[in-house]
């Protein structure tokens, strides 16, 4: 079965997770606990779906978007005997219906991503041990529900550490975001004009990476600091308005919805290419592009052509993570690291939940550090270590010229 093959690919290819694995199902850290998932449903979950059973606990998955499950994943996944929900091409309503079936599941600790799981125990005022937030879009709806006063159980926010966001968020969506479109497309990147919305970490690594293929790249933000930063990171700055005139693709990746409205899709080029790296499918304003459109079709997998009579728009994965929809995600040495911290943040749960409040923490940074360790180790890359007297000096106030 070939949703075999990808996971056995995945599992040789993950080390830092296989270290962890060997210790935690040596140890069962998680026995006689469940853990419900909502998380993309691919290779390298799969090989934390894995770990997390060889730990002890017994799992219920379903996917974290609509379109980004991988059917032959899934499938292997259930003929192990794993309660697994997800398919691609969900309606929403199945979409829902798959997480109800996890909370149904009555999990003690939680994986997600994008939090909608945690919402749905929310909306059943179901309490759990804790919770662990894969991604940005995840962690801001967490805060948000924390400064209301209205998160039930607490959250350790893996997006926030360092060995993921500073890797998976830049490494990992620039190369699996160019790779998504490439896939979709088969266009060439350079000498285009490649808009990216956003300058967080996704952002950048997207910019970098198209620069990389020899695009010229425009960067669009709100925020001061970041538009500065892109400035002089050398590319060109600018507002979607004006950005929106000149671009040929278009990628959004900020968290946010409406980004890419219609105003800005009216003045785009004939031709002009949108794609969305966020969670979510609201980046782009897809319901009114559909509403305006005097035709849509198909023109290749994941392409779709929107006629706005004087011009064509193209759409690639419906607006929705077009890293996941057209490619398989993330590279596999990326995600080693990102479930690797999640793996540990579900133990770190297990263990402490009874003195954690109601919030949202980081990773404790011995465990973000632990992955980065074990990272260079599989690497074969060794680093400097202190020495007594260099600590003392670092702890030493008094020493100056």
């Amino acid at each position: 079965m070939e949703g075999f093959n990808k996971i056995a690919w995945a599992e040789k290819n993950m080390k830092v997770l296989a270290k962890i694995r060997e210790e935690m199902k040596r140890e069962k850290p998680l026995e006689g606990l469940k853990v419900g998932m909502a998380l993309h449903v691919e290779a390298k979950t799969a090989v934390l779906v894995k770990t997390l059973i060889d730990a002890g606990a017994e799992v219920a998955i379903t996917g974290c978007n609509p379109m980004s499950s991988q059917d032959d994943v899934a499938d292997a996944l259930r003929s192990l005997g794993i309660k697994c929900y997800a398919k691609r091409g969900m309606s929403v309503e199945e979409y829902y219906t798959a997480i109800s079936k996890v909370a149904d599941f009555k999990p003690d600790i939680v994986v997600d991503d994008g939090a909608d799981l945690i919402f749905e125990l929310h909306k059943r005022e179901q309490r759990v041990k804790g919770a662990s937030e894969e991604t940005t879009t995840g962690v801001l709806r967490l805060r948000a529900m924390e400064k209301e006063g209205a998160l039930q159980f607490p959250v350790i926010a893996v997006n926030d550490a360092l060995t993921k966001f500073l890797f998976d968020n830049r490494y990992g969506t620039g190369q699996s975001t160019v790779d998504g479109i490439m896939r979709a497309t088969n266009m060439l990147l350079a000498g285009k004009r490649v808009v990216v919305a956003g300058y967080g970490w996704c952002g950048r690594g997207i910019a970098m990476r198209c620069r990389g293929m020899g695009a010229n790249v425009i960067v669009t933000e709100v925020d001061e600091v970041r538009a500065l930063e892109a400035l002089m990171d050398g590319f060109t700055v600018m507002d979607m308005d004006s950005a929106s005139e000149i671009g040929d693709v278009f990628i959004t990746a900020t968290g946010n919805r409406d980004v890419v409205r219609l105003e800005h899709i009216r003045k785009m080029k004939d031709g002009a290419i949108l794609a969305n790296a966020g969670h979510f499918n609201v980046e782009v304003d897809v319901n009114t592009l559909e509403k305006v459109a005097k035709n849509i079709r198909e023109v290749r997998k994941n392409v779709k052509e929107y006629d706005l009579g004087n011009k064509k728009v193209y759409l690639l994965a419906e607006g929705r993570l077009v890293n996941l929809v057209a490619g398989d995600g993330h590279p596999i040495e990326v995600m080693d690291m990102s479930f690797s911290d999640q793996a540990l943040a579900v133990r770190y749960i297990a263990e402490n939940w009874e003195k954690l409040e109601k919030r949202v923490y980081r990773l404790p940074e011995e465990l973000d550090r632990k992955v980065a360790r074990l990272k260079l180790e599989t690497m074969g890359v060794k680093i400097d270590k202190l020495t007594e007297e260099q600590i003392k000096y670092l702890s030493d106030w008094r020493s100056g010229t």
